[in-house]
């Protein structure tokens, strides 16, 4: 088992495959999954990835990556996967052949373009799954929505405003704030659209409690590493491209947390290397390709 590449008091990363990491991890262990994969739709990462490869070998290392998370989640764990309508509806009965569909999370995507003879794209999808009946569901108010203009709020609720909960708005399905950060002054990597910290922050406030774990397999800019800091979940990562990217946000927005040792017992996640995992075994029987976690041959 390698060293990781960065460490903190709530987190681990490695800069890694993460098939390699995953395949090494103990099931069970972990409370919940964000993943925010490529889409292999030949996006210019900046960083030497290859986004564009055949799609049979792209679904096949998908299934292959998505299989482990539900493997290494705990009962009752959650798992949400960011991805393109196109590719959630692909993705979906994967996740359902170990999990239990919670929701179809639309996410708002302003300032997209008309692709052919297509409805203009409009929106991205989050799928919700859970290992069973969720182990931790925390409802998330929104505070009522204002002009930025006149700072007035921009609703009336049908008059009956004043018998709102203060703490503001149910959080649905329908997320209307969330279009990537394109100004570079919001962005780790220059040049490259990234989510918004809060879309990886709802997660993980949905599905844990302080203490719990998460798992990102594909880092990237690392809002998910952030949101766990910032709420005080601990994390576990990989990113085998932008991994000094990461490590820069995390000293950048938590230096006192930034290169101490993590307050949990991360290697106990992990097999040793005499025992590694019966998917693993069953993999190398059959054969199974070994792809990387950001990176492609």
């Amino acid at each position: 088992m390698q060293e990781p590449f960065l460490t903190t008091s709530h987190g681990v990363l490695y800069d890694a495959d993460c098939l390699q990491i995953l395949r090494c991890m103990k099931s069970g262990v972990i409370d919940t999954v964000f993943a925010d994969p490529p889409f292999n739709i030949g996006k210019n990462y900046k960083n030497g990835y290859n986004d564009k490869v055949a799609q049979a070998e792209y679904l096949l290392w998908c299934r292959n990556w998505i299989l482990e998370c539900c493997r290494v989640l705990k009962p009752g764990g959650a798992f949400f996967l960011y991805a393109t309508p196109e590719l959630a509806v692909q993705f979906a009965p994967i996740m359902g052949e170990r999990l239990d569909f919670r929701n179809w999370i639309a996410l708002t995507m302003k300032g997209t373009y008309p692709r052919g003879q297509k409805l203009y794209p409009a929106h991205y999808a989050l799928l919700y799954y859970t290992r069973g009946p969720h182990r931790v569901f925390n409802k998330v108010r929104l505070p009522i929505s204002t002009c930025r203009h006149c700072g007035k709020e921009i609703r009336d609720y049908g008059g009956h405003r004043d018998k709102m909960n203060p703490a503001g708005v149910n959080l649905t399905d329908f997320w209307e704030d969330t279009s990537p950060n394109r100004h570079k002054r919001f962005k780790v990597r220059q040049g490259v659209n990234e989510l918004k910290l809060m879309i990886p922050e709802r997660a993980i406030l949905i599905s844990t409690d302080p203490g719990d774990i998460v798992f990102d397999p594909f880092g990237g800019g690392g809002s998910t590493f952030q949101a766990a800091e910032k709420h005080h979940r601990n994390w576990i990562g990989t990113e085998l491209h932008d991994a000094v990217h990461v490590r820069s946000r995390i000293e950048e927005n938590y230096p006192l947390s930034a290169a101490q040792k993590p307050r949990f017992s991360f290697d106990d996640l992990f097999n040793h290397e005499d025992q590694p995992n019966s998917l693993l075994r069953g993999s190398e029987r059959q054969g199974m390709p070994a792809r990387t976690g950001t990176y492609f041959p």
